[in-house]
């Protein structure tokens, strides 16, 4: 049987650790959990969010309704023809997955290794990193549909991946709650290296033919290299999306800054970094009363230990205002702000 508490504390169950409360709080374990939650016709009323490992938000003020956080456990594998599909609840870690993919020797989410956050996030951000995206390897997933307490399974083209986005950020946002995600994999082994820093620490390390375990670990590698440990300081990684442009306007902002950091996106589209934008900004390591910028990647906005969300709001507004003065270029956020 569920329980729910009221004004439960959110700091830890935030990895920015900002203090805020939830009016009402309650823990999924299964679907039968929530098929127990929405019986309750009140629970239809009130406003409500989906938390899962609470990686890709920031609370700027307590929440005046209900927190559902999901912790569906489970990982299974099975092979259907040629294929091999991994099935997780939402609730599992996702780093815990791609590590059972590695260990598993199963390839296609190496590069995806160390990103915070938990499975049944996966899809609605389509997370990324290093070359791969979600729906690289994405297979379906469950959804529990909380105006009819129904089940109902997504395909990969339903679910209308883009960057960084999908269906459930969109027109189907806050009418499902993910239950489980079912990736598909291969046996057979492509490295993906496109991103140079792979290559680099690859060479550094002697490794002219890696295996999935060792793009996993140089992925690893880089990503502590490049991002603080929010256990020991506050932060949700990447605070702001790398703004895709046109390649008329690359090749002219190019013609300004030889040096601009880019990854080519097809024939017309070029994504730029944002951290080499903000950094270009006097941004990296700046120190703002109990926020800033991460020393080590400009991209990361951190909180130095009693910092608010508003402190942190504010400052990635005066980030994105001093990119726009010196690129033209609106940045957007990739946090969730509530």
């Amino acid at each position: 049987m569920i329980s729910i508490h009221e004004n439960y504390s959110l700091k830890s169950l935030n990895t920015f650790g900002v203090e805020a409360r939830a009016l009402w709080f309650t823990e999924i374990c299964s679907e039968a959990d929530l098929t127990e939650l929405f019986s309750d016709a009140k629970w239809n009323s009130v406003e409500r969010l989906i938390l899962g490992g609470g990686s890709n938000i920031l609370f700027t003020k307590d929440f005046e309704g209900l927190v559902i956080r999901i912790s569906i456990p489970g990982i299974r594998k099975e092979s259907v023809g040629n294929e091999i599909l991994v099935t997780a609840g939402a609730g599992v870690v996702w780093n815990d997955l791609v590590n059972y993919c590695v260990d598993h020797h199963l390839a296609g989410m190496e590069n995806l290794s160390l990103i915070p956050g938990s499975v049944g996030a996966s899809p609605i951000q389509n997370i990324g990193a290093y070359g791969v995206e979600l729906k690289d390897v994405f297979h379906s997933c469950k959804a529990f549909e909380i105006s009819s307490g129904k089940i109902r399974i997504f395909s990969r083209e339903e679910c209308e991946f883009n960057y960084r986005d999908s269906i459930f950020k969109g027109n189907l946002k806050g009418k499902y709650i993910i239950t489980e995600v079912t990736y598909k994999l291969s046996a057979e082994f492509h490295p993906q290296v496109s991103y140079g820093a792979i290559t680099q620490e690859l060479q550094k390390r002697g490794i002219f033919n890696p295996g999935i375990k060792d793009i996993s670990e140089v992925v690893s590698h880089i990503r502590v290299s490049k991002l603080p440990d929010p256990a020991t300081i506050g932060n949700a990684g990447s605070f702001f999306k790398n703004p895709l442009v046109t390649l008329n306007q690359f090749e002219q902002l190019q013609s300004i800054f030889p040096d601009i950091v880019f990854y080519k996106i097809g024939n017309d589209q070029v994504k730029l970094a944002a951290g080499w934008l903000i950094e270009q900004c006097g941004w990296k390591g700046r120190v703002v009363k109990n926020t800033g910028t991460w020393k080590n990647q400009a991209l990361v906005l951190v909180n130095h230990g009693q910092a608010t969300g508003i402190e942190v709001l504010n400052v990635s507004e005066d980030i994105i205002n001093d990119v726009r003065k010196r690129f033209n270029i609106i940045l957007e956020r990739e946090v969730n702000i509530f």
